[in-house]
């Protein structure tokens, strides 16, 4: 074992707001420590990993979805903190990273980085280069300006030798603002590696949606098809995409066959890898006989929102010589969307015949197709 990580989590975080600390407030459906937490479970070159918090979290379970993790209370500063993380490394480790616990979108590349400067120095840590102009102020007012040359906004992981590293804490004052600062004092060289404008350290309450925005671009982007038939036998209306069409003849089947919001159904569960409907919904079942398919279509709903999935729109093409859809298209979005919680916007209904050929040709039945978007951010 020759690389541990350790996560400082024992802050109290007050200027980000909410009734806990930062790190164990919850960022799309996780805590945000939970993110650094799996990236460094998950590489490769981490052998182990520490987690250091508070002792009024000790008691609790918020990391308890994490695997072969050390947990440790910290102390009364960040320094204080790090040196426990640092007496509780695992015996064999030569060199350690140590990250914020605020800093949920560290990457594998990041990490490689500064395991990849710790080859050659005794030390290293991202940054990335100060572009901007700085600004001396008092109050409301520009007093001065500040060169910006070789200045850079530092972040972490901060790698070092794990001996050196304990050395410099043990000699330091206990008041450094991190363990660069730390090294430095010591004597310690520290190699600056490219850092990543996204590896965001969540500070104040708008961070939390900074954070989000970045996380969008790992979006989980599911398709499903659907597709229904459905035979006419007697009666004097049929039920499509919510519905009801005066006609000649009806639509057979166990439920209100709306051959069209069948298939949107099948579609939503097949984006979600979750079977048809007859899976949820068997035919066999009594209960769901001459049932409102409405019921069918927000089950599948309510299984993506579950599932953290965004419904971003539908289409659904009906296969009939009659009836005519198009005067029922605006009130079959309309409906749709509303079983749905989905503007009409992101809804299509549209119809086409068979040219006469094939049983919709033979007006025998309906047939619907259709083709669901699912979004998880």
């Amino acid at each position: 074992m020759t690389v541990t990580a350790i996560i400082v989590a024992a802050g109290r975080g007050t200027r980000a707001g909410g009734d806990i600390p930062k790190q164990w407030q919850m960022l799309k459906g996780r805590p945000v420590v939970a993110y650094a937490i799996d990236c460094f479970v998950q590489h490769p070159g981490i052998d182990s990993l520490v987690l250091v918090v508070h002792p009024d979290d000790a008691a609790n379970a918020r990391w308890a979805e994490a695997q072969n993790l050390i947990v440790v209370t910290g102390g009364a500063t960040r320094a204080e903190s790090v040196k426990a993380g640092l007496a509780a490394v695992p015996s064999g480790t030569q060199k350690v990273l140590i990250h914020d616990a605020a800093r949920p979108l560290i990457t594998p590349d990041l990490i490689d980085r500064v395991l990849g400067a710790l080859e050659t120095h005794q030390g290293a840590a991202p940054a990335v280069q100060v572009t901007d102009t700085l600004w001396h102020g008092e109050g409301s007012l520009v007093t001065g300006v500040q060169d910006r040359t070789g200045l850079y906004r530092a972040q972490t992981p901060q790698g070092f030798h794990l001996a050196p590293l304990r050395a410099a804490h043990d000699a330091g004052t206990g008041e450094e603002t991190d363990d660069v600062a730390v090294a430095r004092a010591a004597g310690l060289d520290v190699a600056i590696v490219e850092g990543d404008e996204d590896n965001i350290k969540i500070t104040g309450p708008g961070d939390f949606a900074r954070v989000a925005r970045a996380m969008r671009t790992t979006m989980d982007i599911r398709c499903g098809n659907g597709y229904d038939v459905h035979r006419f036998g007697d009666g004097d209306h049929v039920w499509l995409c919510g519905v009801q069409i005066p006609h000649t003849r009806s639509l057979m089947g166990h439920s209100d066959a709306d051959v069209g919001m069948h298939a949107v159904t099948d579609a939503i569960y097949g984006a979600l890898g979750m079977g048809d409907i007859g899976q949820h919904f068997p035919p066999s079942d009594p209960q769901w006989k001459g049932a409102a398919s409405h019921i069918f279509l927000q089950h599948a709903v309510a299984l993506a929102t579950e599932n953290g999935f965004e419904i971003s729109n539908v289409d659904c093409t009906l296969v009939c010589e009659y009836p005519k859809i198009g005067p029922h298209q605006d009130a079959m979005k309309a409906v749709m969307g509303a079983f749905m919680k989905l503007d009409s916007s992101r809804i299509s209904v549209k119809a086409t015949t068979s040219e006469r050929l094939g049983f919709t040709g033979r007006e025998e039945g309906i047939a619907a197709i259709a083709t669901a978007t699912l979004i998880k951010t």
